[in-house]
C-alpha cells in the first residue's frame, strides 16, 4: 500500500504506474541459538537497483501462528512496484530491554518477474539486540556472493537490438514527451526501455522520419509483441506511429510490426499501444479490445476520485498497466454501485488468469470498495472471467492497500440464455469437464468428492480421477438452483501431489454455462475442502470469505490435549464442510491456556450461527475448549463468538466426538484499520465541478458543520474543479456542507457533478451524498442547499423535508408584508438563515412552508427575524410549529406571542423561541 501511495506523488509521471507490481515472498530463518526468538515487531525494507519498497511491518506469518520462534522460518507476503534487482535488505525490530533480542540466521526472498523465478539470499548469522553482539536492533544485509554471480552470468546472456521507428507524415512536431517499448518473448519480457536519442539535441520523431536506437534486453527467447507508450503530458497532440522494426544484433532475429495509429488521447485513442511480431512462418496473433468492467460496490463510500489502473495477465504475458480512462458507462466514473466499462487494447493474452488494480488515492475515504472485475475478448463477447475481490482498496480499511492482485475464480456467459417460453423448466444434464495435472499409467486413480450445493438441497458425486479430462454427467435434480461447488478429498492414497485446474459446466436444457477456476492441489496426507461460487450470468457471484477461526483452550489442569480434530462453520446461508485441523498422518495439539489459529476459505456463509467440533485422542485426553472466536481475515470488524467453556471426550466411549456450539454474541469493533498518521488542524483542500452556473456566478458561501460546532462561513472561489481551501478550525468529525446564497435567488439551479474535501494533514476524503445534484434547487429558488458526509461504511445522515407552519397572531396590525428568515436548531446542527417562500402573514393566518435539510436530529429553538423598518413593518407572531412532512407525530411547537416591531415594546425585529 505505502508503496504504490509514494507513487501517487508524481501523477506527472506516469511511468511509476506502468511498472509491474510484484509479490515479493519473504522468507524469514530466526536461529536455533538459545533464546534466539522475539515477540518484538519486526520490520523490512528491500532495496533494489529502481528504489525501495518502504519500511514495513512483517504483519501475519502465512505458514505460521506463532511467528519469530526459535529454528523457524517464517513466510510473508510484500507487495511492491518492481525494484529490479534486489541488492539489500534492511531489519529490524522494536524491541527493547533483557530478553527482547532475535537472533536473525537469513533472509531467502523469493518473486517472479516476467516468467523467471528469482530468488535472493541474504545471510545474516547475527543478534539484533541490546545486550548482546554489537548492540544494534537493525541491520543492513547485502546479497551473498552466489546471488552475485548469478546476476552477472544473466548480464552475459544480455541481448542487443537495433530498433528503428518511422513516424508518419501527418504526426505533430515532437513535443517534450516520453516515449518507452517493452518487448515480449517466450522467456519473459524486457524492462521499459527508453527511446531517447544517443546524439545530444538530437530531435526525434519528427513527421516521415525514421529514428534508429540501440536497447539491451536479457534472453527473452522468441518475440512475439512490443509495447509502445507516451507519457501523458499537458497538450500533448499525438504521434502517428507508421512501423516497428527490431533486429537482434546477436541473434541476428529480425522482426517486423504493422503499427500505422496514432498514440493520442484526443482522437479517443490511448497513449499506450501493442502490436504483435509478424513472421512469415507462422499466423500473427490477434489483437483484442478487451472489456474491462469495474463494479463498485453498494457500501456508502464506495466510490472515488482516484485515478484507477489496472493489468491484465495471462497465459501469454501481461498488458501492463493502464490508466482506465474514458467508461463506456455514462455519468461519473467509479460510483457507488455503477459498473464502469473501458476497453484495453492488447495482444491476446490467451487464458486470462488474474489482475492487479490500483488507484493514485491517497488517505481515509480516497479508495473505493471494488466488489470484482470482470474481463470479456470483445464488445461481442457472449464470455467473461470474474476477478471478485469485496473489499476496501483505502490504505486505512480493509486490506490498507491500494494495489491488490486478483485472481480468476472462472468464467461465465455475459447474458442468460433465451430459450422460448415452453422451455424454461426443461430437463436435461449438466455436462461437466474436469481438467487437472497427468496421471503416470502406474499411479491409482484418485477418489474425490463433488459437493453440488443448491437452493432447495446438495448432492455429492464420488469421482475416480485417472487423466488429465475426465467428463461426467448427471441432472443434479431436485436440489434447485446450483450456488456453490464443493471438492474434498483425496479419498485414496497419493503418490505425488494432483493439481485441479478447472470445473467447466454446461447445462444441455437451459443452456447455462460457467467455468469455475480451482486451481489448487490435492496433496499426500492431507485431507483438502475448497469451493467456489457458481457463476451465472447477470448474477452477482457470493464472494469467497477467508474466515480466522481462533480456538482458545482454558486454562485450567491438564485443559490441554493431543488428537485429531476438525470443525465445520454453520451459517444462514451453507456451511463450511468438515475442514480437517491436523494432517492425515499427524496429530495437533491444544496448549493449556494458548490460542490455537485456523484459516479457513469457504463461499460467504452469511451470519454465522453454529460451530460444530470433532476430536478425538489415542491417549484418551480431555480438551477443555473455553471458546472459538471467528473473524474474517480481510475484513475483520466483526467477531462471532461461540462459547463452550466445556470439556470435549469427558468419559466419553466413542471414535470421534461432535459438539455443537451456538453462537453466544457478535461484537463490532470500528471500522478504521489503521490510525492517522498526523493530527488535523482543519484544513480542507476542496474540489467543486459545477454546470449551468450564470456567467455573472453569484456570491456563494460554504458553512461546514462537525460533531463539535461549525465553521465560519467562507466564499467558495470556484465551481470550475480547481482546488480552494476551506479552514474549519477543530470542529470534530464532518457532518455536513452548507452552501448559502447571497442575495437574490437564481433563475435555475446549478448543476453539481463534483465534490470533494481533502485534509490536508491526515489525507482524509469526504464525499457528500445529495440525491438532487442541484444547489439552490432544480429551479433554483432556494438559497441553501445542504450536503451531507459520506463515510467509508457509514450511512450518512438522512435529507429531511421539514414543513414549517407559522401563526400569526390575531391583534389588530399583527400581519406583515416583511421577508420573514428562519434559522432552525438541533442536536446535529442548525438549517442555516432561510427565507420562508410564504410572504402572506396575515393576521390570524397559518403560513406553511417547506424547508429541505439535512437532519437535524431533536430540535431545540428556532431563531425567527424580519429586517423591515417603519410604520406597518411590525409583526406579531403566535408560535411556529414544525414537523417532518408526511408524518402526523413528532411536532414542535415554539411559542413567541411577541411582537417583532422597531417601534413596539422592546423593539427587537429578532427573537429566538425554544
Amino acid at each position: 500500500g505505502k508503496t504504490f501511495e509514494s507513487c501517487a506523488h508524481y501523477k506527472d509521471n506516469l511511468k511509476l504506474f506502468l511498472l509491474l507490481v510484484l509479490v515479493y515472498e519473504v522468507h524469514v530463518y530466526t536461529g536455533a541459538k538459545p533464546g534466539a526468538e522475539t515477540d518484538s515487531n519486526v520490520y523490512i525494507n528491500l532495496i533494489g537497483t529502481r528504489g525501495d519498497a518502504g519500511k514495513r511491518k512483517l504483519h501475519r506469518s502465512k505458514n505460521n501462528n506463532v511467528k519469530f520462534r526459535h529454528g523457524q522460518m517464517d513466510i510473508f507476503c510484500i507487495k511492491a512496484v518492481s525494484l529490479g534487482d534486489l541488492e539489500k535488505v534492511l531489519i529490524s525490530h522494536d524491541g527493547a530491554g533483557p530478553g527482547n533480542g532475535w537472533f536473525l540466521d537469513k533472509i531467502v526472498i523469493k518473486y517472479k518477474e516476467g516468467k523467471e523465478d528469482q530468488e535472493v539470499v541474504f545471510p545474516c548469522n547475527r543478534w539484533l539486540d541490546e545486550y548482546q553482539d554489537d548492540g544494534k536492533t537493525e541491520r543492513e544485509l547485502t546479497a551473498n556472493i552466489v546471488t552475485l554471480i548469478l546476476k552477472m552470468f544473466s548480464f552475459c546472456l544480455a541481448q542487443l537490438w537495433r530498433v528503428q521507428v518511422k513516424t508518419g507524415g501527418d504526426s505533430p512536431k515532437p513535443q517534450e514527451c516520453k516515449r518507452t517499448l517493452v518487448i515480449y518473448g517466450s522467456k519473459g519480457k524486457s524492462d521499459e526501455l527508453l527511446l531517447s536519442p544517443q546524439t545530444p539535441g538530437y530531435v526525434c520523431f519528427l513527421p516521415r522520419a525514421t529514428d534508429e536506437f540501440i536497447v539491451e534486453t536479457g534472453d527473452l527467447g522468441d518475440v512475439y509483441k512490443i509495447r509502445v507508450s507516451c507519457d501523458d503530458v499537458p497538450r500533448f497532440e499525438g504521434w502517428h506511429l507508421k512501423a516497428f522494426h527490431l533486429e537482434g544484433l546477436h541473434t541476428k532475429q529480425e522482426l517486423n510490426f504493422d503499427c500505422n495509429c496514432w498514440l493520442s488521447l484526443n482522437r479517443e485513442d490511448e497513449l499506450v499501444k501493442e502490436f504483435p511480431a509478424v513472421r512469415k512462418d507462422q499466423k500473427t496473433l490477434p489483437v483484442y479490445k478487451y472489456v474491462v468492467s469495474v463494479h463498485t460496490g453498494d457500501r456508502w463510500g464506495a466510490e472515488t476520485f482516484a485515478n484507477v489502473y489496472i493489468n491484465l495477465y495471462g497465459e501469454r504475458g501481461d498488458t501492463g498497466m493502464r490508466k482506465l480512462h474514458t467508461s463506456l458507462s455514462k455519468g461519473r466514473k467509479f460510483r457507488k454501485n455503477k459498473v464502469d466499462s473501458f476497453l484495453v487494447e492488447a495482444v491476446s493474452l490467451s487464458q486470462l488468469q488474474k489482475v492487479v488494480i490500483a488507484h493514485d488515492g491517497e488517505g481515509y475515504g480516497a479508495g473505493m470498495y471494488l466488489k470484482m472485475v470482470t474481463v470479456k475478448e470483445s464488445q461481442d463477447s457472449d464470455k467473461e472471467w470474474v476477478f471478485p475481490l469485496w473489499n476496501w482498496l483505502d490504505t486505512h480499511l480493509g486490506l490498507c492497500e491500494t494495489v491488490c492482485e486478483i485472481v480468476t475464480t472462472g468464467g461465465r456467459l455475459t447474458s442468460s440464455p433465451k430459450l422460448p417460453e415452453i422451455n424454461m423448466k426443461s430437463s436435461g444434464l449438466w455436462i461437466m469437464d474436469i481438467t487437472g495435472s497427468d496421471l503416470s499409467n502406474e499411479d491409482d486413480p484418485i477418489s474425490l468428492s463433488f459437493i453440488f450445493y443448491g437452493s432447495l438441497s446438495h448432492k455429492k458425486l464420488p469421482l475416480q480421477v485417472t487423466g488429465k479430462a475426465i467428463q461426467i454427467k448427471d441432472e443434479l435434480a431436485d436440489i434447485g438452483s446450483i450456488y456453490k461447488v464443493q471438492v474434498t478429498g483425496p479419498y485414496s492414497v497419493l503418490n505425488q501431489p494432483w493439481h485441479l485446474d478447472l470445473l467447466h459446466m454446461k447445462h444441455t436444457g437451459t443452456k447455462e454455462e460457467m467455468y469455475l477456476v480451482f486451481d489448487c492441489w490435492f496433496n499426500p496426507n492431507e485431507d483438502k475442502c475448497v469451493e467456489l461460487p457458481a457463476l451465472y450470468a447477470d448474477k452477482e457471484p457470493l464472494p469467497v470469505v477467508e474466515y480466522a477461526v481462533h480456538l482458545h483452550t482454558g486454562d485450567l489442569k491438564k485443559a490441554d490435549a493431543t488428537g485429531e480434530a476438525y470443525l465445520c462453520i454453520q451459517g444462514e446461508k451453507s456451511n463450511s464442510g468438515k475442514r480437517w485441523l491436523n494432517s492425515r498422518n499427524s496429530l495437533i495439539t491444544f496448549a493449556r491456556g494458548q490460542v490455537a489459529i485456523f484459516k479457513i476459505k469457504a463461499v460467504n456463509l452469511g451470519k454465522l450461527n453454529q460451530v460444530l467440533v470433532g476430536f478425538k485422542s489415542l491417549k484418551k485426553d480431555e480438551w477443555f475448549l473455553e471458546k472459538i472466536v471467528i473473524k474474517e481475515v480481510f475484513y475483520p470488524f466483526s467477531a462471532h463468538i461461540f462459547v463452550h467453556n466445556d470439556w470435549i471426550n469427558k468419559r466419553s466411549k466413542k471414535d470421534f466426538v461432535e459438539v455443537e456450539i451456538p453462537l453466544k454474541e457478535t461484537s463490532v469493533a470500528p471500522l478504521l484499520t489503521k490510525n492517522f498518521d498526523a493530527k488535523s488542524r482543519g484544513r480542507w483542500q476542496t474540489w467543486m465541478y459545477c454546470t449551468q452556473v450564470p456567467e455573472n456566478v453569484p456570491d456563494i458561501q460554504a458553512v461546514v458543520f462537525g460533531r463539535k460546532g461549525k465553521s465560519p462561513a467562507q466564499k467558495v472561489q470556484n465551481l470550475n474543479d480547481n482546488p480552494f481551501l476551506l479552514t474549519v478550525g477543530d470542529i470534530g468529525d464532518i457532518t455536513k456542507i452548507s452552501f448559502v446564497l447571497s442575495g437574490l435567488c437564481l433563475e435555475r439551479g446549478i448543476k453539481l457533478h463534483k465534490l470533494l474535501l481533502k485534509d490536508l494533514d491526515t489525507k482524509q476524503e469526504l464525499v457528500f451524498h445529495s440525491e438532487a445534484r442541484y444547489l439552490f434547487g432544480e429551479d433554483g429558488s432556494e438559497t441553501v442547499t445542504e450536503l451531507a458526509a459520506v463515510k467509508p461504511d457509514t450511512p450518512p445522515l438522512r435529507e429531511v423535508l421539514y414543513s414549517i407552519s407559522v401563526h400569526t397572531g390575531t391583534l389588530p396590525a399583527s400581519g406583515t408584508d416583511a421577508e420573514v428568515f428562519i434559522t432552525v436548531f438541533g442536536e446535529q446542527g442548525d438549517s442555516c438563515k432561510r427565507r420562508l417562500r410564504q410572504s402572506n402573514f396575515e393576521s390570524g393566518q397559518v403560513c406553511v412552508s417547506e424547508m429541505r435539510a439535512v437532519d437535524l436530529g431533536q430540535l431545540s429553538k428556532v431563531l425567527v427575524e424580519h429586517h423591515d423598518m417603519g410604520y406597518g413593518a411590525g409583526w406579531y407572531l403566535d408560535q411556529i410549529v414544525i414537523h417532518e412532512s408526511g408524518k402526523t407525530d413528532g411536532k414542535y411547537a415554539f411559542l413567541c406571542q411577541q411582537w417583532l416591531d422597531s417601534g413596539v415594546g422592546d423593539a427587537q425585529m429578532e427573537r429566538t423561541l425554544k
